[in-house]
Formats: C-alpha cells, structure tokens, sequence
C-alpha cells in the first residue's frame, strides 16, 4: 500500500495505516494543510472552494470528508459532485473561486484515490506553493473555525454543463459542420465520469454516440490507463459498429486516446499531434509538450512554421514553459491537450471537439489522418521500485553510460541518439521508474527499451 506525497497533490491507496496510505486521517490532514495555505496565502474570511470528483468507489466517503474539513475550517464549499477534471479547473475561475480540489487518481486503478490540488486560476499550484502546503502539513499548523463560523455548502449540478458551452464557443470548435457529416462515434468511459461528459459533448456536436463503459460506478471494467494492451474491447467495438472512430479517456477525463477507423489504436501520442496541427494551421504559433513526448509535435510545429521547446514531465512544468513561449497549445504526449485558449489545464473534451471539426473540415478517415502524419512508434515501460533501488545513483550511471550521445538531465535522464531517444525518470505518481523510448519503427522502440532496462538491470544488480 501506498501514500505519495509531492507538490502536485496527495495520491494514495485506500485503507491502510495512517501516513502509509491515504486514510481517511491523511485525507482529514492534507486538506487542512492546503485549507490553511489558502487562508494564509488570500489573507481573508470566506473563501471559497470548488470541489468535484471522478467516479471511483472511495470518491463519496474521501469527498465527505474533504467538504466537512474545509467547512471546519471556515472555507465554503461549492461541490461540482461527479465532474471531470478539466471541469472543475473551469469551474473555479467561473465561480469566482478562491482553489479547488479535484478528487481522482487520473489513470491509477480503483484502489487508489488522491487530492488534485488548484490555485483560483483553476490552474495546479507550483512547487513552491505545495512545499510550503506539506510543511503545513508536517506541522499539524491548523486551527479551526468555531461554530458561528463554519463554512457552508452548495451543491452545483451544471458544472459539466458550462464546461461544454465553453468547448463549443471556441472559435475553432465549428459544431455546425461536424453536424452535417453524421460521425458515429464509439465511446469508453472506463465506468467513469467521461462516461457523462464524452457522450454529452458529442451529443450537442450532432454525433451519433454508442456507448462502451460509460456508467459511472467506478467499476473500471479493464486497467483505467488509456493504453493499447487495455483497449481491446473499443477496438473491437469499433470495427463491430462500423463507427468513424473510437474515443477512450481515463477515470477523471484529462487524458484522451483515440481509435481508428479500422480498429487499430490512433494513439496517445498523436492526440495531441493531430489537434495541434488542426491548431497551428487556423492559427500558427509555438507548441509545448514534456520530455517524454512524441517527436512528432516538434515536426508538425516545424512544418507550420512554429517554434517547440520541450518541458519537463507534469503538468505545472509544461505549463509554465508554455506562458513563458506564448505557446498557443501544449500538452503531453499521454493524451493531454492543454489549450489556453479556454483554460492551461489537460482537457479531453477541448481535444474531442478540436478533432471532430478537423476531421469534419479535412475529409477522408481518421486512420488516413494518422498515416498523413510523421510515423514514429513508443515503448513504455516500467520497473517496480523496492527499498533498496537507489534511483538517483541509477541514472548518474546511466548519464555516464550515454556520454557520447545527446543527454539532458532536467527531468530524469533523457537520451537522445541520431533517430530515437529513452528517456528514464522516477514517476510523480507511482512508485516506479518510467522508461519511455521512441524510434522509426515498433521494433527498434521495444529494442532500445529492452536494452535501457538491461543497463539499469545490470546496474542496480537485479
């Protein structure tokens, strides 16, 4: 059992010994912390706080005590209920609130929940902000409000809702002309809240909708991580339906996967590769993505006349470099779009709509719109890390091993060699080390990978 603490937010699994998982004493203490940041930081009373929550079964008993905590401490609490997370980073701003916390562990499987936490921008707090929110933490530096002073709660329904008309205002969203070319669309929701949000955004775009796995009981029918080895029953659904594709998206909506026309995987990757080039030809600009992304979005911003510069891997980090580039979209390369044109947070519905009105504007399928774009193939991997793996020695030897080649150690080690890359780095969210490689062909990927994983094998003596 787990409990990863770090500046982007509390993840753990449920049940457990307090401090070693996420309890319902560790969830009691973390939001206390970040309620407490907030009041420090805002330097005033009534603040107010959005929350929302994916479907996972630990979801009501977590967000009942998040809600009664920040009530405790004299924060009032607007509850978005089941949402997404892009949702809620919409919300906050909208509600003229002050931050907001998102209850979901993303891609993780249903044991595990966490507290996704955002500044009033909608946006995840920095790393200086969360240091000083687990300081608070370590501390136990809370006080509470007295009775005449507790904080109240609201229950709002329409936050997916306003969220949608939001997607559909975009000048680039044209809803209209997707309309007219009748897609049938088959959508995994991975018994989650994509399962609400998916099918209602494609619903008021004039698409025909066939559902997969979109009611939300948190009953995730296959590994929630929107990856090709847990797709099979889309792929197979899609080609049954005879549909225009696939649409699949993890437990809290903020990652987003598409399959082909044909049944085969569009891939993560080429998510954002395939609205970014949509993007940059109405308007052109600058891209972001983290290091652990597809070479592809370099080409296609190269192709368009932009500028891409690569972050490191989190959300916050590409963020940051994409204000500080004035980048007109961004993201990961695990299906993040991050388009700041409605909000800097990864969005699937944003990268949903974007899609559709490419793919109604351009004709022709969405496997000959993948093909259309630079082919490169991804293998990623992981290693299980135990007490004794001393993960920073690991990639020192590893930075030594590769001297010869292209090495940046911002985030991790990443290689770079003439017609591929690895890139190693310790997971923000799991106790793992992510081994993420890329090359012209699958082969040459899952090769390199295997020999990254032998060198650290060999290193580490296991």
């Amino acid at each position: 059992m787990t409990l990863i603490k770090s500046i982007s937010g509390i993840r753990g699994t449920i049940g457990g010994k307090v401090d070693e998982n996420l309890t319902p004493l560790d969830v009691v203490k973390f939001t206390s912390a970040f309620g407490t940041w907030l009041q420090n930081n805002k330097n005033k009373k009534d603040l107010i706080l959005v929350i929302g929550r994916d479907a996972r079964i630990s979801g009501q008993m977590v967000s009942s005590l998040v809600t009664a905590t920040l009530q405790g401490l004299g924060i009032h609490v607007i509850d978005l209920g089941l949402s997404t997370t892009p949702t809620v980073e919409v919300m906050v701003p909208e509600l003229k609130a002050d931050g907001g916390i998102i209850l979901t562990a993303s891609h993780n499987p249903k044991q595990w929940n966490a507290l996704k936490l955002l500044n009033e921008k909608g946006e995840f707090i920095s790393g200086k902000d969360g240091e000083e929110m687990l300081e608070i933490a370590a501390n136990e530096d809370f006080s509470y409000a007295e009775v005449d002073d507790l904080g109240s709660y609201e229950v709002r329904n329409d936050g997916i809702d306003i969220h949608i008309q939001k997607v559909l205002d975009l000048p680039l969203v044209d809803a209209e002309k997707v309309k007219q070319k009748g897609f049938k669309v088959v959508v995994d929701g991975v018994n989650s809240t994509g399962g609400i949000a998916i099918p209602a955004l494609l619903k008021k775009m004039g698409v025909e909708v066939v559902e997969l796995y979109c009611t939300p009981n948190g009953h995730f029918p296959h590994n929630p991580e929107p990856l090709k080895e847990h797709l099979t029953d889309i792929c197979e659904k899609v080609v049954a339906e005879k549909a225009d594709f696939g649409i699949v998206v993890d437990p809290d909506v903020d990652r987003l996967a598409f399959v082909s026309n044909d049944g085969e995987i569009f891939g993560e990757e080429y998510t954002l590769v395939a609205v970014a080039d949509y993007v940059l030809s109405k308007t052109p600009g600058n891209t972001v993505s983290n290091m652990s992304s597809s070479r592809a979005l370099r080409d296609v911003t190269v192709n368009r006349k932009g500028s891409y510069q690569a972050s490191a891997v989190g959300e916050v980090n590409v963020v940051e470099l994409m204000k500080a580039t004035n980048a007109i979209i961004g993201g990961e390369g695990n299906g993040g779009i991050i388009y700041p044109e409605i909000h800097y947070g990864r969005d699937a519905l944003v990268g949903v709509a974007l899609f559709l009105t490419h793919l109604a504007e351009i004709g022709g399928t969405v496997a000959e719109l993948k093909a259309s774009f630079p082919q490169y193939y991804m293998s990623k991997n992981k290693i299980e890390l135990t007490p004794t793996l001393d993960v920073d020695a690991i990639l020192k030897a590893m930075t030594e091993k590769y001297l010869n080649e292209e090495v940046s150690t911002i985030d991790g080690v990443k290689i770079d060699f003439a017609n591929s890359w690895a890139h190693l780095r310790k997971s923000n969210t799991e106790p793992i080390i992510r081994i993420y490689t890329e090359a012209p062909s699958q082969s040459e990927a899952d090769d390199l990978a295997e020999t990254i994983i032998k060198n650290i094998k060999e290193i580490a003596g296991i």
